[in-house]
Formats: C-alpha cells, sequence, structure tokens
C-alpha cells in the first residue's frame, strides 16, 4: 500500500496559492498550479514504486510472561530493493491484558552488515491475567525522496498467556532463606520449640528453660532438654476472594494479582517445608479449589492454576465460600485469607463465617493497605473536595480498623500492610506458627 507523506502533501498544498497568484497576474499560467501537483503525485508514485518492499516478517515472542513484568517483543523484518530504507516504523495491536491502550509503538533499525536486515524491540507492561491475544503488526517506511510511505501489515495468531507474578521467589533473598532454613529439605532439629518430641540433649545456655526436663535431668544429674522437631505434613489453604472489591488497583494493579503473588511467595515456602498447600478462589460462589500438593515440584502447577482465578466484579458471599470450604477440609488446617472489606454489613457476614471456622482450623486473615487513602489524608487539603474526600477517606479505614479489631478479639490474626512487604510478613507469620506448632 502506497499513501502520501506530510511531505508530499505540504509540496502539494504551496502550488494552489502560487497557482492563485499566476492567475490574477498573468491569467495565461493558471494551469501552473495543476502541473505543479500533477508533478509532485507523479514523484510520489515513482517514489513508492522504487522504495524497497519488505520481505519475510518474524514477531518474537515468548509464550508466557508475568502480570506487572517488562514484556519485550523483537520484530526481523527482511527487506529487497535498491532503495533500502534509513528506518522502518511498527504498530503492534495486542489485547488489553497486555497492553493499556491495546497497541505499542516500535522502530526497526538497518543491521550493521547492511543485508537488509531490520530489527526492533519494544517492551509493554501486561496488568491483566488470562491469555493475551497479538493482533496485526503494521510496518511503514519512507522512499528515497521521502513523498511516499509504503505500508505492510501482518496478522499474528501468537498468543501470550500471563501468569502470576513469582520475581519474588526468584530473589536471592528467599533462595539463601530456604538454604539455610531449618524447615528446608535437610532434617535438621529446632531445640526448644515445635510439638514432635525428638530426643534429650544436654541443656545449653541459649535454650529456653521451659524445655528442661527435670525428671530426667535428676536421673542423669546433669540438666537435660528436650529436644523437639517440628511437625510436617500440615494443611494450608490459600483463600482468595476474586470479588469486586479485590479487582479495584493498588498500584497499577488489581489487588488479587496482589495477593496471589504474596500467596505463591508462601506457597513455595509451605511446600519447601514438606507442608501440603492448596488454592482456594472465591466470589458470589466457590470458584477455584485445587487438591492438596506437596513438595517443591508441584509448584508450578500451583501457579499455573492461580492463573486460572478470575476477576468477578460482584459481592463476596463468605457464608457459602467458606463453608463450603470448611465441608472440605476433613483435618485441622491453616486457613490463610486474602480478602478486604468496604462496607460494615459484608464485614459483619465475613466476621460470623470466620467464627465457625476457628472452632476446627487455625485463620489468619491478609489484608492489603489502602495507600491512596492515605494519602488523600495526609494531603494538606486546598479545596473543600479535598476535605470531602480526606473526611471520607478517614471513615473508610476507621471502620476496617474496626472489623480488623473484631477479628483480633475474636483470636483470629491479622496482618495488614503494603503489598511489597505483605509477603515477607505472611512467611514470618506462617514461620511463626510453625515452630510454635499451633496448626
Amino acid at each position: 500500500m502506497i499513501y502520501p507523506t506530510a511531505r508530499a502533501v505540504i509540496l502539494i498544498a504551496i502550488g494552489a496559492p502560487i497557482a492563485a497568484i499566476l492567475a490574477a497576474l498573468m491569467p495565461n499560467l493558471w494551469a501552473a498550479g495543476i502541473a505543479w501537483a500533477g508533478m509532485i503525485v507523479l514523484l510520489l508514485v515513482i517514489d513508492g514504486l522504487i522504495a524497497a518492499k519488505a520481505g519475510t516478517v518474524r514477531l518474537a515472542a515468548p509464550k508466557t510472561t508475568e502480570i506487572g513484568a517488562p514484556l519485550e517483543l523483537a520484530v526481523r523484518a527482511e527487506f529487497a530493493g535498491l532503495m533500502a530504507p534509513r528506518s522502518v516504523s511498527g504498530n503492534l495491536g495486542l489485547d488489553d491484558r497486555l497492553s493499556e491502550n491495546g497497541r505499542m509503538e516500535f522502530t526497526l533499525n538497518r543491521s550493521e552488515e547492511r543485508d537488509g536486515n531490520y530489527s526492533g524491540t519494544a517492551t509493554t507492561t501486561p496488568n491483566r491475567r488470562g491469555t493475551g491475544e497479538i493482533g496485526r503488526l503494521w510496518l511503514r517506511w519512507k522512499g528515497p525522496l521521502g513523498l511516499a510511505w509504503r505500508q505492510t501489515a501482518k496478522q499474528s495468531d501468537e498468543t501470550i498467556a500471563v501468569m502470576p507474578n513469582i520475581s519474588a521467589v526468584r530473589s536471592p533473598t528467599v533462595q539463601m532463606f530456604l538454604r539455610d532454613s531449618v524447615f528446608g529439605l535437610l532434617a535438621r532439629k529446632f531445640r526448644g520449640e515445635g510439638s514432635e518430641f525428638e530426643a534429650l540433649a544436654e541443656y545449653q545456655p541459649g535454650m529456653d528453660r521451659r524445655s528442661i526436663d527435670w525428671k530426667g535431668s535428676a536421673r542423669h544429674s546433669k540438666l537435660l532438654a528436650k529436644e523437639y522437631d517440628t511437625e510436617r505434613n500440615n494443611q494450608i489453604v490459600f483463600a482468595m476472594d476474586c470479588g469486586s472489591a479485590m479487582c479495584e488497583p493498588i498500584d497499577g494493579l488489581p489487588r488479587i494479582d496482589r495477593a496471589v503473588s504474596a500467596a505463591l511467595l508462601t506457597a513455595y515456602i509451605t511446600l519447601k517445608s514438606g507442608d501440603k498447600t492448596s488454592l482456594f478462589s472465591f466470589a458470589a460462589k466457590p470458584e477455584l479449589s485445587t487438591p492438596f500438593l506437596s513438595g517443591g515440584r508441584n509448584f508450578f502447577r500451583l501457579q499455573q492454576d492461580a492463573a486460572t482465578i478470575d476477576y468477578r466484579h460482584q459481592e463476596s458471599n463468605y457464608t457459602l465460600a467458606l463453608s463450603a470450604l470448611s465441608n472440605r477440609l476433613q483435618r485441622r488446617s491453616l486457613i490463610i485469607i486474602f480478602t478486604d472489606f468496604t462496607d460494615p454489613t459484608s464485614a459483619d457476614l465475613m466476621l460470623e463465617a470466620a467464627a465457625r471456622l476457628i472452632d476446627k482450623h487455625l485463620v489468619l486473615f491478609v489484608v492489603l493497605e489502602d495507600e491512596e487513602l492515605s494519602q488523600f489524608i495526609e494531603k494538606k487539603p486546598e479545596t473543600a473536595e479535598d476535605v470531602t474526600r480526606s473526611v471520607t477517606a478517614q471513615s473508610l479505614l476507621n471502620q476496617k480498623k474496626l472489623v480488623v479489631t473484631r477479628l483480633q478479639h475474636m483470636g483470629i490474626d491479622v496482618i495488614e500492610g503494603a503489598h511489597r512487604d505483605i509477603g515477607t510478613r505472611l512467611i514470618n507469620s506462617y514461620l511463626k506458627i510453625k515452630r510454635r506448632g499451633a496448626i
């Protein structure tokens, strides 16, 4: 396809006033303007015909990527002809999951070998999980005179699976922790804590005095302490609310995606620690319910299951969801619930459902801190709207604090913090629970 550049349009437009002036001064030259425009059009067609022609066009895209992580796409094209273009501009249509505006622009530069090959890359950031489709690829370049654009298009049938973000799992800190962890693959004793008695050992300074076996010490005439081995094979359930409240964005990504990342980071630790791990999601009704998995080899399966958790713009039914979860569990488990509560009515229903769980299970709530509300409160008001916004934000935070306090009075631990810290805090809480054998 050939069409004019801005230079060609300007040159054609310049001929109109010149023709008008000549016609006014010398009527016999009125056709000069038409001749000028015709000459530019002829040069435009010639420029388009002698421009290089596109050959093979290749798009390199990964099969999977992670939400919130940079996604790089590479394009390579071959051009044939006597007049190679200086550069080639491109436009690629993308699914809304892969790019907010549904497209990305890039530039192809000529290779150093000058063999007719052009390549370029562009980066975007996926903002929703799921399967993102890549649409039509457009390339255009100028002719040697700069009067004509040549354009070609190619339809791509490739798709990219946007997975939950597990970059925190690959961090050196987590890997170093697993290497030295007392709950790792190596069999080590954790003296003074745990739930399963292992052996008696001579008491050493720094050990918990409550671990001293006074009867054994009297028989052997020296202080002996009990060694405990941390219990394994516990059941850990990550229950994620994917209703409308959790679909609201926080720092550019939906809350549910922040929750999934924190859950997978902790699940990586639970699997390595020998505990059975399961994912459960709910909105108006129970959605995902995976079997209990154990062993680090099953982490990728959990990640794939977490990728299927959809965004539900509907109110969450805590009563139905937590009742279904309780009926599924046959033994005492640690249930970690990721949720957010915006109104007192839904919070009351959640509290009632949670109260029925704590009779048989250990429950832990994880709530993401709303940094936007805090910014409204801390901002110095300048207009009446700022005052109204600040008062409303403070009211919402007070309601949330009230619900958190009621949960704590029920004996339920609540972790509330920024999304960047919630994963680490959750791991610490899990290890603390595991060490004292509370599951």
